[in-house]
């Protein structure tokens, strides 16, 4: 048990840190290097651990109740100098869930296709779930969480309901995670890989 939560901790660590880093590039390559002059622009893990959300509050989870969330240091970015102005940060905002997207139907289509009845097979279905789950978190529209800067730059009239939410508003994305993102995240694992996520145990 010990070991299987290991497992799962350095999966959030590196796929955080992956999500982090794509924020980052994406800000670059619309214009703003602001990352990249902060030495954010790296996959090295050292750079985006958040104490809090990277260490104690995963591990916390993982070895009492078995649950987990997590998350890195943001990222900076500087919105007017993205070339983009008007869907600017949306694009950043997205790219880091749009990278763990990545990771799991890469992982999804791996398994489905290459490493089904492998000893791999229960690792990457974990990496897949997790990848599947952190997008899905990151992707509520609550600030700080990316999903708040998809939902400004879409709907600019949400701007000032959104920033009121502060404290509050990441406490109703906790109970959206615990309560409503498992089974969602479990149909994304279904449709990348063609198999029941329930299903698997270590």
């Amino acid at each position: 048990m010990f070991g299987f939560s290991i497992f799962l901790y350095l999966v959030i660590i590196f796929s955080a840190v992956f999500h982090e880093f794509m924020h980052g590039w994406m800000a670059n390559y619309l214009g703003d290097p602001t990352a990249k002059y902060a030495g954010r622009l790296t996959l090295n893990p050292l750079k985006h651990i958040d104490p809090l959300g990277t260490v104690i509050i995963p591990l916390l989870l993982l070895l009492t109740v078995g649950g987990f969330i997590g998350w890195a240091k943001p990222v900076p970015y500087n919105p007017m100098l993205l070339s983009d102005r008007k869907y600017g940060s949306a694009k950043v905002g997205f790219a880091g869930p749009g990278a763990n997207f990545m990771i799991a139907l890469v992982f999804g289509i791996f398994i489905r296709f290459v490493a089904e009845g492998t000893p791999f097979y229960l690792a990457l279905s974990w990496v897949i779930y997790i990848n599947i789950f952190l997008a899905l978190f990151n992707l509520i529209p609550v600030p700080p969480l990316d999903g708040s800067k998809l939902l400004m730059d879409f709907f600019p009239r949400a701007r000032f309901a959104m920033m009121q939410l502060s404290f509050l508003g990441i406490f109703f994305a906790l109970i959206i995670a615990v309560m409503i993102l498992p089974q969602i995240a479990q149909g994304f694992y279904w449709l990348f890989t063609g198999a029941s996520f329930t299903e698997l145990t270590f």
